[in-house]
């Protein structure tokens, strides 16, 4: 009998054995159910492997918890679990969801900083972005962080659009943004064509700034750049709409005019000579690449022709004429010379 009952034990234990091996196996072969989208699922730092597993059992993402945590300390991934926010996505097998919390593959957000923003919006849209922890305040000496502490912020923030996980700082994301920028000019500097009436490379993000702001048109740039060129070498000013309503600040309204044209600022190249004393925006990598590699034309003057392009002048006499023509319609009497670029 004794015989018999030791051999019924390991008889049922052994069929038990087999039994959950193949629900393991099964387990591990199963997709988890994810419903039709993506679900977010976080792992807060310093939690332990037998909690992410019941998390994940209390979503409903795991019906066998102990199973997944035999499987985590037998490919001694227990203790490499990361923290971070994850996107799961379907298909998804229990390995593979273990797979991706090890490999620390956080879900995602993305920030566009656009050309031609100032350093003001740039901070208004890190300030609105809901998975960005915001750590900037008015005292906050962020050029001083950056290593720069005397630079002004304006201009050193490359335009682009940014890929983060969640809780990443605003700090941080203006670091990666200042370093690309700090490269691309330095890059772009080093390949620039000789004898440019630019002494440094700050010079040239500055007027980098002002094209990025004269024209969206991009194959223009060159052009564009080559007028500005040919001026600060002729020593001529820049007489450019966008530094003097960077210079006006809230007081421009919209609509500039013959009276902001006066108004006398640091930014108002209609009466100073030479660049402004910073950038007055963020400019592109096509900017950057227009001003230290600028068009072979002799253009001293270009003006707007309505339709988002401008008309390059080599006189002032045919600028005249373009002004009437694109600006005025026609009408030659409303042409005012010293308004004019």
């Amino acid at each position: 009998m004794l015989r018999r009952l030791i051999t019924l034990t390991l008889l049922f234990v052994t069929l038990s054995g087999i039994a959950v091996v193949a629900d393991f196996r099964g387990f591990l072969k199963q997709p988890i159910n994810l419903g039709d989208d993506t679900l977010l699922f976080e792992v807060s730092p310093g939690v332990s492997l037998k909690q992410v597993a019941n998390d994940l059992y209390n979503r409903g993402l795991l019906s066998r918890p102990g199973y997944w945590q035999i499987l985590a300390r037998f490919q001694g991934k227990a203790e490499e679990i990361k923290a971070g926010e994850y996107r799961l996505e379907n298909p998804l097998t229990p390995g593979q969801l273990l797979d991706q919390l090890v490999t620390g593959k956080t879900a995602q957000y993305s920030l566009t900083l656009l050309e031609g923003w100032t350093f003001e919006q740039m901070l208004e849209a890190l300030a609105q972005h809901p998975q960005i922890e915001h750590t900037l305040t008015k005292e906050t000496d962020l050029m001083a962080m950056l290593g720069v502490p005397d630079m002004p912020p304006e201009g050193w923030f490359y335009p682009d659009t940014y890929h983060f996980p969640n809780g990443t700082t605003d700090v941080d994301l203006l670091k990666r943004s200042h370093a690309y920028m700090e490269k691309r000019l330095q890059d772009e500097w080093q390949a620039r064509v000789q004898e440019l009436p630019l002494k440094t490379p700050y010079e040239a993000l500055t007027l980098a700034s002002i094209v990025e702001k004269e024209t969206a048109v991009a194959n223009e740039r060159p052009k564009i750049a080559a007028v500005f060129l040919s001026r600060l070498e002729k020593g001529m000013r820049l007489q450019t709409d966008p530094t003097v309503i960077y210079g006006l600040g809230d007081g421009f309204d919209g609509d500039i005019t013959y009276r902001n044209l006066r108004h006398d600022t640091p930014y108002n190249t209609y009466l100073h000579k030479g660049l402004t004393p910073t950038p007055i925006a963020m400019p592109g990598g096509e900017s950057l690449h227009a001003v230290l590699n600028p068009a072979n034309i002799k253009a001293l003057y270009f003006v707007a022709k309505g339709d988002g392009s401008h008309y390059f002048s080599k006189t002032y006499k045919e600028h005249r004429e373009a002004v009437i023509r694109y600006q005025l319609h026609g009408e030659k009497k409303r042409y005012r010379s010293q308004a004019q670029r």
